[in-house]
């Protein structure tokens, strides 16, 4: 009897994990369509929840904000996301650590222009005690 007990121990350590890391992706993709909407419709409280205080956001264009700057900047207007789409998404776990990467395929107004875009993105994600928030973002042109 116990010889079986060390084996079916590291099984059910095995399955835990991969239940933990699968139950942690449909979190890290639960919190990229709240991210897709505060986008769309930005709220402070709710931007600030959602990112780090380290936050790094890069855009396609070569500009980086910290998490005041691209709140800010969401929140004034200048540049707005009217639709956005999602495009081969895969999310990938180490640790305390998120990875996503997607198209993002956009509609914006800017100061009044439309204009059309497809970019690529990579989200890095960062658990927080049971929290995963948005560190590090860095979009680039395909």
């Amino acid at each position: 009897m116990k010889n079986y007990i060390l084996p079916f121990a590291f099984l059910l350590l095995g399955l835990q994990t991969v239940f933990g890391q699968k139950a942690d992706q449909q979190i890290l993709e639960n919190k990229v369509q709240e991210l897709r909407t505060l986008l769309i419709t930005p709220d402070q409280q709710q931007l600030e929840k959602i990112t780090s205080e380290q936050l790094t956001y890069g855009h396609s264009n070569g500009r980086v904000e910290n998490q005041k700057e691209f709140i800010d900047f969401m929140l004034s207007g200048v540049s707005k996301f009217v639709t956005i789409e999602l495009q081969d998404q895969t999310v990938d776990i180490a640790g305390n650590t998120g990875i996503v990467r997607h198209t993002l395929v956009a509609e914006t107004n800017n100061e009044g222009e439309t204009v059309n875009i497809k970019i690529g993105v990579i989200l890095v994600w960062q658990k927080d005690g049971q929290q995963w928030k948005l560190l590090a973002r860095q979009a680039f042109k395909l």
